[in-house]
């Protein structure tokens, strides 16, 4: 338990869009969900038992699936699509490039099980790229929330957003902190805890990870700034600046490749304003391989030991 950060349990994010989508269901009448035969999965049981007229199971057919979604737009519904994130991106991505984010659909494409952390199905299911696709398709919002309220929240938030949004979350339960209550801005990143020695921005499940690395850190003497990154595009580029003016040194912590994913676009920017020290705590390039997800995450170098290491690397490069 770290002390800043208490917590109560641990909850899986895809749970929290599960809430979420049934909260939206007993909101707005034109939010509808479509499924590619993995309703369990998705945690989307409830939607479909109170709303079914609103509920469309399309079965294997993801790319089937993206066209409906982006047709029922056009009468005024806001879709909610659901499966694995491999199928949701690498699978469709003709289908989201041509339908959706060329005319702009109001489709909210919502992706479970990424990353290493689905563990033992494997690498043919441990989509790694998925942010990258996304992020680079014109018009197109990222978001890849850290826990189980800030899930619930981004699922809300993103039906009130007129316009194509990835939603990105995972399988494995992980410690749920933040507010039940929080107001999801998207592209607004949140600073956890505020620092002067190393600005730390993470996403998704790494940000309990760089919770952790603070706090060693912080026994270390250092003083690490950690902002939650759950909006990768459009990214806040006003907090990403504003940190790096303070520490001038930066770590940046993903479940994702290295090429493409968080760190890619701090680089980015911070190229094209202040070119800084970084550091990055991401899968380099390779695929991923069956096990626990405790297991890959450290196989792989996304464990709490390495963004600390990443950290005292950078703060080592910028003297």
């Amino acid at each position: 338990m770290i002390k800043k950060f208490p917590y109560t349990e641990k909850k899986d994010t895809r749970s929290g869009f599960g809430v979420g989508l049934h909260e939206l269901g007993k909101k707005n009448p034109n939010v509808v969900a479509l499924c590619a035969d993995l309703t369990g999965s998705l945690k989307m049981d409830a939607f479909l038992k109170d709303f079914p007229e609103r509920f469309f199971q399309i079965g294997i057919a993801e790319a089937n699936m993206m066209g409906i979604a982006a047709g029922l737009t056009i009468g005024g519904k806001i879709p909610f699509t659901g499966t694995f994130a491999n199928f949701s991106t690498g699978r469709v991505y003709d289908q989201i490039r041509q339908s959706i984010a060329y005319s702009g659909k109001n489709v909210k494409i919502c992706a479970s099980h990424a990353g290493l952390t689905l563990g033992e199905d494997g690498a043919t299911h441990q989509i790694l790229e998925d942010i990258g696709l996304m992020k680079m398709l014109p018009g197109m919002v990222v978001i890849n929330p850290c826990d189980f309220n800030q899930t619930k929240a981004a699922t809300m938030a993103i039906a009130d957003y007129d316009g194509p949004v990835y939603l990105r979350f995972g399988r494995p339960a992980v410690p749920n902190f933040t507010a039940a209550d929080q107001k999801f801005e998207i592209g607004k990143a949140v600073v956890l805890q505020e620092g002067k020695d190393v600005s730390i921005f993470a996403t998704g499940h790494l940000v309990w990870k760089a919770i952790e690395a603070i706090e060693i850190l912080e026994q270390k003497g250092i003083s690490a700034e950690l902002i939650n990154i759950h909006t990768i595009k459009p990214l806040d580029n006003e907090a990403v600046l504003k940190s790096v003016a303070k520490t001038k040194c930066v770590v940046s912590a993903e479940e994702h490749q290295m090429n493409g994913g968080l760190g890619d676009s701090i680089a980015q920017l911070l190229s094209r304003n202040t070119p800084t020290p970084q550091e990055f705590v991401a899968v380099n390039d390779s695929f991923g391989e069956s096990g626990t997800p405790d297991e890959l995450m450290t196989k792989y170098g996304l464990d709490t030991v390495n963004i600390v290491d990443a950290a005292l690397k950078v703060i080592a490069r910028k003297k």
